[in-house]
């Protein structure tokens, strides 16, 4: 596969207003700009909230923001002032086939909401994600807590919670939003409508865990399921400590995989005297989940006895699923990142040089990636310029009077 820029990329032409801050929303504007939108962040001068957030350099430069806005334009407003207000909602509502789109999580002023925009541009397309449904407050973390994930996380004889680290619902909710958009925009092409949308996160986390069955589970069983550590669901799998310490995840999805666990660990046997035993039928998934304690205190033996290298080589010649658990130091300095053809070197200012990854989807062997992200108000000349026609002179003025930033202030 060859990598190349989004000069191509199958959404060239769509320009994309954001004004967003922490995840979903600029998630959304990354992937829109990966796959070819020209996606402009507008921020408050001197940056949003999430400017300098962790993790950062030894300099204090945000790696978190730089990674989230890669390839966007950028241009600081002052956003409190009428002049600043009008100045958003020329760029948002400008003529022209590809613009008149803005992403926002910051919505709820009446100035750039959808009905203040559609009477300025008829057919315009506004995503607003909000928290909850009801417009009140909520992250990641807070919609998490009152889902029932952390009730079912962490080791089954723990007994409190156990949060994720990984913000799944944020990036549920900006990928959800990207396809919004895209959909939005192929929905304008062919009928000349514009579209308000509101996404709330508390109802991408709802949804998702609607359709894989955990609420359904309560409305037709009655209950709902209890943590099972590091147990997979329904199915057998679980982690391996070896004899040096190493640990590897193993899943048997199918008769061939269990087949092949007790050939590898010398259990054949013993697993039949216990199946006979239990009146159980391994060659299903289920009876091979309900009697999981007993089948992994009868594999973990062998594993305790064989190194991390000696399991891998012995897991190569099986079908067994299986992954050796690395941190992300170990994932780095593998050279996988070099192998991979989405991720191409970034020379990205003020953070460094690094890997950095495009699109996961390959369009005819092609992954598309963006330049650096920028810094807050570096583009905020040429974007008025090039969409509303301002003169370097008024730029200038607006800059004088605190209306629009630049890089340079």
């Amino acid at each position: 596969m060859t990598t190349q820029n989004t000069s191509a990329g199958p959404l060239a032409g769509l320009r994309i207003i954001e004004i967003s801050s922490f995840v979903a929303a600029p998630l959304c504007g990354l992937t829109l700009s990966q796959l070819g939108a020209e996606v402009i962040r507008i921020d408050p001068i001197g940056g949003a909230s999430d400017y300098n957030r962790w993790p950062v350099t030894d300099q204090g430069e945000s790696i978190y923001w730089t990674g989230l806005n890669k390839g966007k334009k950028s241009l600081a407003v002052n956003m409190r002032s009428d002049e600043g207000q009008a100045l958003v909602q020329q760029l948002v509502t400008a003529p022209g086939p590809g613009n008149g789109i803005l992403v926002t999580n910051a919505g709820g002023r009446a100035w750039m909401s959808h009905a203040t925009l559609a009477a300025l541009r008829e057919d315009v397309i506004t995503l607003e994600i909000l928290g909850r449904r009801d417009g009140s407050p909520g992250v990641d973390y807070t919609v998490n807590a009152g889902l029932g994930f952390p009730m079912m996380t962490g080791p089954s004889d723990h007994a409190g919670v156990v949060n994720h680290v990984l913000p799944s619902w944020d990036m549920a909710c900006g990928l959800h939003a990207a396809l919004a958009i895209t959909s939005a925009a192929r929905k304008r092409d062919t009928t000349g409508e514009g579209s308000q949308i509101t996404l709330p996160l508390e109802d991408v986390a709802l949804a998702t865990a609607g359709t894989l069955g955990y609420f359904t589970e309560v409305q037709i069983n009655g209950h709902s399921r209890t943590s099972g550590g590091n147990a997979v669901y329904g199915t057998y799998g679980i982690d391996f400590l070896t004899s040096d310490n190493e640990r590897f995840m193993i899943v048997a999805l199918t008769t061939r995989h269990f087949r092949d666990l007790t050939a590898m660990t010398g259990t054949t046997e013993a697993v039949e005297a216990v199946e006979a035993a239990l009146g159980a039928d391994f060659t299903t998934e289920a009876d091979r989940y309900t009697h999981r304690e007993v089948l992994t205190a009868l594999f973990s033996r062998w594993f305790r006895e064989h190194s991390g290298s000696e399991v891998a080589a012995a897991l190569d010649k099986t079908s067994i699923l299986s992954e050796r658990y690395r941190s992300f130091e170990t994932v780095v300095e593998s050279g996988e990142l070099e192998k991979n053809p989405m991720f191409t070197t970034l020379e990205q200012p003020r953070i460094g040089s690094y890997l950095a990854a495009g699109h996961p989807a390959s369009f005819n062997g092609t992954h598309f990636t963006t330049g650096p992200a920028p810094v807050v108000g570096e583009d905020s000349v040429t974007v008025l310029a090039e969409i509303l026609g301002t003169t370097a002179d008024r730029a200038a003025e607006l800059a004088k009077n605190g209306i629009v930033g630049t890089a340079s202030l």
